[in-house]
């Protein structure tokens, strides 16, 4: 019997029609991903650089003309330690002691400006001091019973003519008793780390009072951080009451930039300086401070005319050694490398110049910028800073975009 109506399809139609429909579904999910693909961030370079976190300044290590005999030490503020000589064992160090006299004063006793601070009276007990102090040949400054001296007074005798009694008579005033300042003394050389110092009297008078060329570079530049210290051991000359006017032994103020510390000469110490120097190295002006300690003499104008001409020697040959030098050059220094495999090298825009000397370590910094994506020649991709000094990182060369193949491949 035969049935008229709509055909069914046959199997092999259907086949076909699904298959279409995959294919096309095919399509769009491929023309989809292609999008995405094309569409998605890429990602940004990466940097790496063959900078070092410490760099020495290149050069043979300069050699000082040290002396032969005592000891010897210089640092220069913000760059380090210069060097030493000798002072492996304390030794007596004569009226230095007096730039901790002072120090522990100034911390007890602050000053600012053109302050003269509290007044000293002179007593009848002083007076005694000096008077027993004559006969032993001390360095001394003229004291009668009921003279009032400022504290800047007792400060300016103290450091200018070395005078021994004022020393006695400004621990007496500050802590009570000598040996209560003498305590503070060596309690503030603790503080310091000056390790190899024993302070027995406010002057250094007693051969016992004993330091390092060492130590007392780092009391000194404690001590001429402070303002007031730093104005009165520059004087050359000073006026005071009874006396009148004061001079400064210090005959090297003004020499090779001096402008400080403080002499001492004893027989057992010889002579000694403990200095502050400005030392201008192009636009910079920087502070050398040193020490040269226990040169011989058979007086104290012999010893301290020694000490002198060591001084003198060294700064002259710290003038010629620091100076500004190249610590990295305008040459490759790293890499910026792309996602697809693009790459260029990177160096400082100019060379980096920091003062110092041949063998000094100098800390660097290299910070870095996202190169993003792509790069361009001359593009600023980070900076190296050393001694405050900046110089910028660029990009050596350009790096081309990627290809539409990369961008439909990549993972």
């Amino acid at each position: 019997m035969t049935v008229y109506g709509t055909a069914t399809p046959t199997p092999t139609k259907r086949r076909g029609l699904k298959a279409l429909t995959a294919t096309a579904a095919a399509l769009v999910a491929v023309g989809a991903v292609a999008t995405f693909q094309l569409v998605r961030d890429i990602p940004d370079a990466t940097l790496t650089t063959t900078i070092a976190t410490t760099i020495k300044v290149p050069g043979k290590a300069p050699s000082l003309p040290w002396p032969e005999t005592g000891s010897a030490e210089l640092m220069v503020e913000g760059l380090g330690r210069l060097g030493g000589s000798g002072g492996e064992k304390a030794e007596p160090i004569g009226s230095v002691a007096k730039v901790m006299t002072a120090y522990v004063i100034l911390k007890d006793h602050p000053l600012t400006g053109d302050a003269e601070g509290p007044s000293l009276t002179v007593k009848a007990a002083d007076v005694a001091d000096y008077e027993g102090r004559k006969a032993t040949g001390q360095s001394l400054v003229h004291v009668v019973e009921g003279e009032k001296l400022t504290q800047r007074d007792a400060l300016e005798a103290l450091m200018l003519p070395s005078a021994n009694n004022i020393a006695h008579q400004l621990a007496i005033w500050d802590a009570g008793s000598e040996k209560a300042f003498v305590e503070k003394m060596n309690a503030a050389a603790d503080a310091l780390g000056m390790d190899d110092t024993e302070y027995t009297d406010p002057s250094g008078f007693f051969p016992t009072t004993i330091s390092t060329a060492a130590d007392q570079v780092e009391l000194a530049r404690a001590a001429i951080k402070m303002p007031v210290f730093a104005e009165i051991v520059e004087l050359r000359e000073a006026t005071i009451p009874v006396v009148g006017t004061i001079y400064n032994y210090n005959d090297m103020l003004g020499v090779e930039g001096v402008f400080g510390i403080k002499t001492g000469s004893t027989d057992e110490a010889g002579g000694n300086l403990v200095f502050a120097s400005r030392l201008k190295v192009g636009g910079r002006t920087l502070t050398v401070v040193g020490a040269v300690f226990n040169q011989p003499g058979a007086n104290t104008p012999e010893q301290l005319a020694e000490v002198n001409v060591h001084v003198r020697k060294l700064l002259a040959a710290v003038r010629k050694t620091v100076k500004e030098y190249e610590l990295l050059a305008a040459e490759p220094a790293g890499r910026v490398e792309t996602a697809w495999g693009g790459s260029t090298t990177v160096s400082p825009a100019a060379p980096l110049k920091v003062v110092g000397w041949p063998g000094l370590p100098v800390p660097v910094a290299v910070t870095t910028v996202p190169p993003g994506p792509s790069i361009a020649a001359g593009s600023v991709v980070g900076q190296v800073e050393a001694d405050s000094v900046r110089v910028e990182l660029r990009a050596d060369g350009s790096v081309e975009d990627p290809s539409l193949w990369w961008k439909l491949t990549r993972i």
